[in-house]
């Protein structure tokens, strides 16, 4: 079982189908990152209306925080249901919870004209964004990896991170646009929710491109051979694959302490840290994700031809050399700061890439949905969504600036392990109820015949 199932990309059907599948699993990430963009940006307004005092960043940092602590929730409910149900059925009701959860944070009564209402509601709705990342985010990357051709899911998958970057970047460019554009009265007043409110249409956007699409052929095969009954047991997930989730788990680590250090927590760190003017330190991170964008197709597509692994190698290792470097260039003026944050950004590419054609390669079809989801977010409300408060609480009570950097470098520890463990995948079929190996119908099973 070694052939693609999914859309012929020779033909023009094919390709159109292709592009189809990418651009829905696309616009549902987009729309998820973008309100992990407009949040960070909007961390000073936040705590303006709804936690003022002393220990407001902190409270306000905390409930981003909070809200990956439901994600393994969400993937415990979304997960299992993802392999009984269809992909296509989860990601509908999550990207309509995301994107009207996002919206309502924008139409939210302040602190002063209704007290701890406020920041009560805004907790709730941060928990109810969380849960519906919990299906959203594996259930896209699982749709878009069963969706790719085998020998190019590395370039194809790359496009769901391109719509992480351009969430975030998007997120940062409109709050700057803003900015700009409104006195500061106004955009304390009501300036800043206008961000938040556009999630609504995104969604509704990204729903009516997945509505054009059949589920996987992946699941429909499985579905076809009857063999999606067996994806129930939570039992069968932990006790049979266990090692590729504890793998995924320190991968993920990784991924996810880097990431929101660099992209979550840098425009809080430039401004507040650093000294940075609010609208430079927008500028540094919109510069910085348009060029990682500009190359993360290329990444997707060189991991297709030299695998995964050496892709995670050189990434964990260059971040590791200069994480402390790049921290400290970014300290000495604008300029240098958009340097420091570009080359971190490109090294931390060759994962960022590669994650949808990564993880969900990890497991067989009928666990894919859960084993993908509930380990990503464990991972990543354990290790990843903390790193914006840890960041700041270990800098507000030490000190020491450069603390993003160590914090990047024990994320690459993690990372060197896991990869040292992890399975090359890179060509192998995703069909079937057998755990994907390059050896058997990849890249590295071509290099044998």
């Amino acid at each position: 079982m070694t052939d693609d199932i999914g859309p012929d990309t020779s033909t023009p059907e094919g390709r159109s189908m292709i592009r189809k599948a990418t651009a829905a699993s696309a616009m549902g990430n987009m729309t998820e990152w973008f309100d992990y963009g407009v949040y960070s940006v909007a961390v000073t307004y936040i705590t303006l209306h709804f936690f003022p005092g002393e220990y407001g960043r902190i409270l306000t940092l905390a409930t981003l925080a909070l809200s990956f602590v439901v994600r393994p929730l969400g993937g415990l409910v979304w997960g299992p249901l993802g392999d009984r149900m269809g992909r296509k059925a989860v990601l509908t009701m999550t990207i309509l919870m995301m994107s009207g959860a996002t919206f309502l944070i924008g139409v939210l009564p302040t602190f002063q004209s209704v007290g701890l209402l406020a920041p009560i509601l805004l907790v709730l709705l941060r928990m109810v964004q969380g849960f519906s990342t919990g299906g959203e985010y594996g259930g896209a990357a699982t749709f878009m990896a069963e969706y790719a051709p085998d020998k190019k899911r590395g370039f194809f998958g790359s496009f769901l991170e391109f719509g992480t970057l351009g969430g975030f970047a998007l997120g940062a460019a409109v709050m700057l646009v803003f900015q700009l554009l409104l006195p500061e009265e106004a955009m304390n007043a009501w300036g800043w929710r206008v961000p938040f409110m556009m999630a609504l249409p995104m969604g509704l956007v990204g729903l009516y491109l997945r509505s054009k699409l059949e589920d996987t052929p992946v699941f429909q095969e499985l579905e076809e051979r009857g063999e999606v009954e067996e994806s129930n047991s939570m039992k069968a997930l932990i006790t049979q694959y266990w090692r590729p989730m504890l793998i995924m788990f320190g991968l993920v680590a990784c991924l996810n302490m880097v990431n929101y250090t660099l992209l979550s927590y840098m425009p809080t760190y430039l401004e507040s840290q650093l000294g940075l003017d609010s609208n430079l330190s927008l500028i540094v991170i919109i510069v910085g994700e348009v060029a990682m964008m500009a190359v993360i197709p290329f990444a997707g597509r060189l991991s297709d031809k030299v695998g995964r692994k050496p892709m995670w190698l050189t990434s964990v290792v260059g971040l590791f050399i200069f994480a402390l470097p790049m921290f400290w260039l970014m300290g000495q003026n604008f300029g240098l700061a958009i340097v420091g944050f570009a080359v971190l950004g490109l090294l931390y590419i060759p994962q960022l890439a590669t994650i949808t054609a990564t993880f969900p390669a990890m497991f067989p079809s009928q666990v894919r949905f859960a084993g993908f989801a509930i380990t990503y977010n464990v991972a990543t409300a354990l290790l990843g969504g903390t790193a914006a408060m840890v960041n700041e609480a270990v800098i507000e009570s030490t000190g020491f600036v450069l603390f993003p950097a160590v914090y990047m470098m024990i994320a690459a520890v993690f990372g060197v392990i896991a990869v040292k463990f992890m399975t090359e995948t890179a060509g192998a079929s995703l069909r079937g109820t057998d755990i994907p190996d390059s050896h058997d119908t990849g890249i590295l099973a071509d290099e044998v015949s």
